[in-house]
């Protein structure tokens, strides 16, 4: 190995010292060894530094390629273009990748990637959400068109892009391009995911006087569950099945308008999850639940199970009536012609109908949210109310519904201290 213009006698020998370095990581392996050697030739030839000694011995850990290691936008590339997961998801992941990722973190190299980096991704769009939020504010109106349709990068959005950048370190420890730990499980992601914030009487009249909403996730109390129902009932009947099951049965969306009506057994009060109708864009796709716990049978009360047969028996009718033009879908929630109801159109037609009804505004999730929150008020233990929403664990269940069982904590110690208050006052 020759290399001519070295600055000085001892830069040469640092030079020397540092090939010999990176020969001895291979040991006896001839392979490895040969290997190296060719790397100290290339970096010679086209005048460059040697490779770093901790790299390469990084590298060696694992039995991958030395060289040409991709940068993290390449091989966030490749990754996206081998996922086999449903189109929903990886449609998701392009966008971060593409809008997040490779802006902050496309240039470095993978096997250099550390957690520094990735908490100066998350910082700088805490600033860029600053950003945003001063040009909304702003009096002139042209700083105000600058950003017209942009949104702040949300708590939501920002814990989607650590999932996703986990999910694909963790399958380039799969393939030890790199070895050690995964930086993106090192990071906390900024912004908590938002608790559901129950509509108590202040919080409406407040509203309905500023037309502010408290905040993202608000969920209905049980008497504005009934309102709605009521009003459902007289002004939608072909939807109103469905949201009643929805709001005392708190299955998501997809699953509602998914549900096989073999999967509906009136005579024994339950139905089976275990298929639901996504959107891929604006294209409804049914496929299976994502989780293991997102298959589940949900136990029907009473009140529900006659819903559910008035509507069956209705459903009956507009079948008899249509005869043979009837698409036999195989859904139990159906539009009166038979054909399955699109998620997107049953949400909009949910926003109509509640500012028609006038109570204050909730996502058509958040009927999910309000099922949860009222059985957990009303003593349903959280295990079952996981199950019933299809949580593969109490933790998240617990997590998004603390401001409820805080509420539970509280009058668990009000019982504890009642029952010790009644002892003493016997004793006395």
């Amino acid at each position: 190995m020759r290399r001519a213009g070295l600055p000085s006698h001892q830069a040469a020998t640092e030079e020397v010292d540092q090939a010999r370095a990176l020969l001895a990581l291979a040991g006896r392996d001839r392979r490895r060894r040969g290997e190296i050697a060719d790397l100290l030739q290339a970096a010679v030839r086209a005048g460059q530094p040697l490779p770093d000694v901790d790299r390469i011995r990084q590298r060696l850990r694992g039995d991958g390629p030395l060289d040409d290691m991709p940068t993290v936008g390449e091989y966030l590339t490749r990754w996206l273009a081998e996922l086999t997961v449903d189109a929903n998801t990886v449609r998701g992941y392009e966008s971060i990748v593409q809008v997040h990722l490779v802006p902050h973190l496309g240039d470095i190299p993978l096997d250099k990637l550390r957690t520094g980096h990735i908490k100066a991704m998350f910082a700088a769009i805490e600033r860029r959400n600053a950003d945003i939020l001063a040009a909304k504010a702003s009096p002139d109106p042209a700083v105000r068109r600058t950003v017209a349709g942009v949104r702040p990068t949300g708590p939501s959005t920002r814990q989607r892009i650590r999932a996703c950048l986990r999910k694909a370190l963790n399958d380039a420890l799969a393939e030890e391009l790199i070895v050690g730990s995964n930086p993106a499980a090192l990071v906390k992601t900024p912004g908590d995911r938002p608790v559901p914030i129950v509509w108590e009487a202040e919080r409406v009249k407040r509203w309905k006087e500023t037309g502010k909403v408290p905040g993202p996730v608000m969920v209905w109390t049980d008497e504005q569950v009934v309102e709605f129902l009521d009003y459902a009932k007289e002004h939608a009947p072909d939807l109103y099945p469905m949201w009643h099951y929805m709001a005392y049965r708190g299955p998501r969306r997809g699953e509602a308008c998914g549900l096989l009506d073999a999967e509906v057994r009136l005579d024994q009060r339950e139905t089976t999850i275990n298929n639901q109708i996504a959107t891929h864009g604006y294209q409804p796709v049914q496929k299976k639940p994502k989780s293991k716990a997102g298959n589940r049978d949900l136990a029907l009360d009473t009140e529900t199970t006659k819903v559910l047969t008035a509507y069956r028996a209705r459903r009956a009718q507009w079948r008899l009536a249509a005869g043979d033009t009837w698409p036999h879908t195989g859904l139990f929630f159906v539009r009166p012609d038979g054909h399955g109801w699109h998620p997107n159109a049953v949400t909009q037609r949910f926003r109509r109908l509640v500012r028609q009804a006038g109570l204050p505004p909730i996502r058509l999730h958040d009927l999910r949210h309000s099922a949860a929150t009222i059985a957990l008020s009303a003593g349903v233990d959280i295990k079952v109310v996981s199950e019933q929403l299809g949580h593969s664990t109490t933790t998240l269940t617990r997590d998004t519904y603390q401001s409820v069982t805080k509420e539970l904590l509280h009058q668990a110690a009000d019982a504890v201290a009642d029952k010790i208050h009644g002892r003493r006052s016997k004793s006395a």
